[in-house]
């Protein structure tokens, strides 16, 4: 979570690109994504200048060559002149990272940025803004998406859609849930900055690092044919891309595509895993929305047509993990209940983690679940494992401070996981714990209801009460102790 220090320097930088003549928000985010970018490949190819030295070997890979040292982040940013700095940036460093993708024609990469614009108006506010983001740290935590998802909470813009950046310790708690294999095909329909792929790469890196690299077959697997990513918003394209390259994964497929448009047949059935957070109450263009989607479910909501296309997307057997508003787990219409019930009947819905709703805080405070299921066309669901956060490790308010991360009444996170991954044994917990299994039967007997208030069990506390008797003397008592006050009263006023 980004931290006070780095919100008062994106505040300033955001302030200089408004004083300097860019008021357009995505323009700002666009434009400060693209100077980290240049600065964290300085970044990356500095620790691999210091492999190469403890080694004693040449550097594997370079990112700059010998002659393309001057386009280096820590090169420029000390030329004492703005207009050089400017003539260096906009007409050297810019036109080389769109070159970046190790040359390849079908580099999604490159595809998207050969419509990258350089906007910065003036060589005085790219000499201040190049200083201000100088003294923001770059490490292996992603600024950039600190960066984003703080500045989506300062823009009218952020959600005009229903999207808004998934907080990245609950993309991180769900990757763990469904805990990808190297044999997987990931995709995320609405990718965005592309934060659901970026952490699955990084979990099968911490996890399968050695199998992932085994074979130059298996490596280009993962750089080329593992990732797969939608969006229609051409910024995000680019964004997504720049986000994977820097997490090591060379080539994903991250394409411009409508998911809900009929051009999504052509990827029916070829992913074995979901991951996402679909837009909620999205504006749609229903003319062009499939027409199979809309034969399950004839609606305009966004959330249970996303749905309908994470079943079409996934192969028998695939599994999905996916961020829905409340809504879906109790909506009383036709295509809710309809939806809720091919969940149930025909697929096989493993669980549900229901989080409080101030998770996507400080925009948007809808509350959500995490839903949880595999693609069977034959059924399955026995038991629905059901979890009911009450704390993710940050205030639940705008500010969103950390808490105390070691301790479950702050943080539920670690609980889930270990929970989830033992879920068969929960068969005997009591529905006044915050988890528990819910029989098929049950869920189909109250019409499908998914929400966790319909099969939890609230604790009521014993309390002991005197006997009736006891309490009327005791009234009594105090009756005659007030008409005696009362008497005394009026015989000191007389």
């Amino acid at each position: 979570m980004i931290t006070g220090t780095i919100k008062s320097q994106v505040d300033s930088i955001w302030n200089a690109f408004w004083s300097g003549g860019i008021s357009n928000p995505m323009e700002v985010i666009e434009q400060m994504t693209y100077l980290l970018f240049i600065k964290r490949l300085d970044e990356l190819h500095t620790v691999k200048e210091k492999k190469a030295n403890r080694l004693k070997r040449p550097i594997e890979a370079p990112i700059f060559s010998e002659g393309q040292q001057h386009l280096r982040w820590s090169v420029f940013r000390q030329l004492g002149d703005p207009a050089e700095l400017y003539r260096t940036v906009s007409e050297e460093v810019f036109p080389f990272i769109k070159s970046i993708g190790g040359g390849a024609e079908e580099s999604t990469y490159a595809t998207h940025m050969k419509d990258a614009r350089f906007t910065i108006p003036t060589p005085a506010l790219l000499a201040k803004v190049v200083d201000m983001l100088d003294a923001i740290p770059m490490d292996d935590r992603d600024t950039k998406g600190d960066l984003y998802e703080y500045m989506l909470g300062k823009i009218a813009s952020a959600g005009q859609n229903g999207q808004f950046r998934t907080p990245r310790h609950i993309i991180k708690l769900m990757v763990e849930m469904v805990a990808p294999k190297p044999s997987d095909t990931i995709c995320d329909p609405a990718c965005g900055t592309a934060g659901f792929l970026v952490a699955a790469s990084e979990h099968l890196n911490a996890h399968h690092g050695q199998e992932i690299y085994a074979t130059p077959e298996a490596a280009r697997r993962f750089n080329h044919d593992t990732f797969h990513g939608f969006d229609f918003d051409s910024t995000m394209l680019r964004v997504g891309s720049m986000n994977m390259l820097l997490h090591g994964v060379e080539n994903p497929a991250i394409e411009n595509r409508d998911s809900l448009s009929e051009g999504h047949a052509g990827v029916a059935g070829q992913f074995s895993l979901i991951l996402a957070n679909p837009p909620f109450a999205g504006s749609l263009d229903y003319e062009s929305t499939a027409k199979d989607l809309l034969q399950v479910v004839k609606t305009k909501k966004t959330e249970l047509l996303f749905l309908a296309l994470f079943l079409r997307l996934l192969k028998p057997g695939g599994r999905a993990a996916v961020i829905v508003p409340d809504g879906v787990l109790f909506g009383s219409s036709k295509a809710h209940k309809t939806l809720r019930r091919m969940l149930v009947e025909e697929q096989k819905l493993d669980g549900i983690v229901s989080m409080p709703s101030g998770v996507f805080r400080p925009y948007a405070g809808v509350s959500t679940a995490i839903l949880l299921f595999t693609r069977t066309d034959s059924g399955g669901t026995d038991n629905v494992w059901f979890y009911d956060m009450q704390a993710d490790g940050y205030s639940l308010d705008d500010k969103r401070n950390p808490l105390a991360a070691d301790k479950h009444e702050c943080n539920n996170l670690p609980d889930v996981l270990a929970r989830w991954h033992n879920r068969d044994a929960e068969q005997g917990r009591a529905r006044t714990e915050q988890s528990f299994l819910v029989p098929k039967a049950e869920i189909a007997g109250n019409d499908y209801d998914l929400s966790i208030n319909r099969y939890k069990e609230v604790v009521h506390e014993a309390v002991e009460y005197d006997p009736p008797l006891m309490i009327l003397a005791e009234l009594k008592a105090l009756e005659a102790e007030i008409m005696r006050g009362v008497e005394e009263l009026e015989g000191m006023l007389q």
